[in-house]
């Protein structure tokens, strides 16, 4: 699993697809989608899956005006394509990435 950081965020989300998990270790819904967003990442070839501690990444957390979490961003070629907010059920997750990348 990749960990985003501000030195690193633009690089590692400007070619392909991408899905980035903004998180906190504090956070319940997101320890329960945790395990569900390993999953998907080992499951979903082509696809690069990310998180980013908001606590540690403040500056991230603003920029893409994050006010709840978890929050999930993809991102097709380092453009914001979607915004999904909250921890939904594995199915659901799979099923929203697979159109929302179409």
């Amino acid at each position: 699993m990749l960990h985003l950081t501000q030195e690193n965020f633009e690089k590692e989300t400007k070619k392909g697809k991408v899905v980035v998990d903004f998180w906190a270790e504090w956070c319940g819904p997101c320890k329960m989608l945790g395990p569900i967003f390993e999953s998907l990442s080992a499951e979903m070839k082509g696809v690069k899956f990310a998180k980013v501690n908001v606590d540690e990444n403040e500056e991230l957390s603003t920029k893409y005006g994050i006010r709840g979490i978890p929050t999930m961003i993809l991102f097709k070629d380092g453009k914001e394509v979607s915004k999904l907010v909250g921890a939904l059920p594995k199915e659901s997750l799979k099923k929203k990435i697979e159109e929302l990348f179409k």
